[in-house]
């Protein structure tokens, strides 16, 4: 039986970095520090008779970033404009959301397709367990990423929103407080209704949600049961969808322009200057840190998600050997952020830091063990790498005199599993080298300790 493809689209909501709302002139610092509703004014709470304000070219300068980056056309000389888009929800006052016609389309990101890029209001905040409404965050201006049904997995979701986030970083473009990049994710199992799940408010929980969802799904197609298209929420705290309500269609909202807001218009002088402006983005860095320090495209990949992540690295590849700097940047100190959900920026290593430990590990003074000790001792205590391991007594014991005197030690002690090994039992000797591990508190090369091992038995 063939399996049905799982099929998936999602719309990105992410709150661009401003000052300000997108039609008045309320602020937005700390929205979700201060008291509810206390930065909020006519226009933005709904109040009836209020005007907005027209879109600043710094905002819409963002989007049309934002949509270069992502390989989009830019729309130019025609008219944008912004329409009403009505539904009723307590977390939207006016009863209808501003949101552009794109800004940009037909974009393309870790192969999928991307559809438009358009600018929006972002509406209040609704507690769906108090009832509560706050409106510090209504009219904060987005820009949303409409895909086309492209993702074959919730894994391949994934990979595009970490390519996503490192793009808005390296452009310094989004806001980075918790719930700033929102998803929307449609999803079906091929010839079966489409769902909507929403509010998705972390990468991570892209994953969860989309999991989720395509496992019920498939148990519905599996057992016969029919179902129609709906939009349901992501309950993150139990990792589950719940059913909201029935889906909407593009009908529904009753779109058409809003009478008080001129037509936006982008024009290619204002592309020529934007595109001049722009750093250089992930993909651009990868190819090129790949071919200047001959690192793998997979190490590269992983060090470019985060731009400070990437630029420790130069700073390190200049001063100690770049191979090197880039297996551990991406493999045991990558380990380490991810398992403490930490940033390179939230770790407060500095290059500085790196170069000391791995100048430790490639003149063998301390082993990949201790040097990932020595590293997790600076995340949870600040402890300076080679400070650390002197104060501890970790430097050397690598091979040498000093292990081989371990090794007649531990051999003299356990007669028994020398006997074995001598007896042709090789499980043995693994046995023999975890007690010369632990005798030098892992400061020996387990390779030279098997090695001194094998000699020092075969003379007995």
């Amino acid at each position: 039986m063939v399996k049905l493809k799982t099929v998936i689209g999602t719309e990105v909501h992410v709150q661009l970095a401003s000052a300000s709302k997108l039609f008045c002139s309320c602020p937005t610092e700390k929205y979700l520090e201060v008291p509810a509703n206390s930065l909020v004014c006519p226009t933005c709470s709904g109040q009836p008779g209020s005007k907005p304000a027209g879109v600043n070219e710094e905002i819409l300068g963002k989007v049309v970033q934002i949509a270069l980056a992502l390989s989009c056309k830019v729309v130019t000389n025609e008219p944008i404009y912004v329409r009403r888009k009505h539904y009723f929800w307590p977390d939207l006052p006016s009863g209808y959301q501003r949101t552009s016609l794109p800004v940009a389309i037909d974009g393309e990101l870790a192969g999928v397709r991307i559809r438009e890029c358009h600018l929006e209001e972002d509406p209040g905040r609704y507690d769906l367990r108090t009832g509560e409404v706050d409106y510090n965050r209504s009219g904060i201006p987005l820009v949303e990423i409409v895909t086309d049904p492209d993702f074959t997995s919730p894994e391949h979701a994934r990979q595009f929103l970490e390519e996503l986030g490192a793009i808005l970083e390296y452009l310094n473009a989004a806001r980075v407080e918790p719930g700033s990049t929102r998803v929307d994710a449609n999803i079906s199992i091929e010839g079966h209704p489409r769902i909507e799940v929403k509010n998705i408010n972390s990468f991570k929980g892209v994953v969860t949600a989309l999991s989720f969802e395509e496992t019920r799904q498939r148990n519905l197609v599996k057992h016969g049961v029919t179902y129609g298209q709906e939009t349901r929420h992501f309950d993150e705290g139990r990792g589950i969808t719940i059913g909201l309500r029935r889906k909407e269609t593009a009908d529904d909202y009753r779109y058409f322009p809003d009478p008080d807001i001129p037509p936006l218009i982008v024009t290619p002088a204002m592309v020529e200057k934007l595109a001049k402006q722009m750093p250089e983005l992930p993909r651009q860095k990868r190819a090129r840190l790949a071919k200047q320090y001959g690192i793998t495209a997979e190490e590269a990949y992983a060090i470019c998600l985060e731009q400070e992540y990437a630029d420790a690295f130069e700073k390190i590849a200049k001063k100690t050997d770049a191979k090197i700097a880039a297996r551990l940047m991406r493999g045991m100190l990558k380990k380490q952020l991810n398992w403490r959900n930490r940033s390179f920026k939230q770790s407060k290593l500095t290059p500085e830091l790196l170069c000391e430990l791995l100048q430790m590990l490639s003149t063998s003074e301390v082993t990949e063990k201790v040097g990932e000790q020595l590293l997790i001792e600076f995340l949870d205590h600040g402890r300076a790498p080679r400070a650390n391991a002197q104060k501890q007594g970790l430097l050397g014991v690598h091979g040498g005199d000093e292990l081989l005197a371990v090794v007649e030690k531990v051999i003299a002690a356990n007669p028994k599993p020398a006997a074995d090994f001598a007896s042709g039992k090789p499980e043995a000797l693994h046995f023999l080298a975890g007690l010369v591990m632990r005798e030098t508190k892992g400061m020996a090369s387990p390779t030279q300790a098997q090695e001194m091992l094998r000699k020092a038995l075969a003379k007995k």
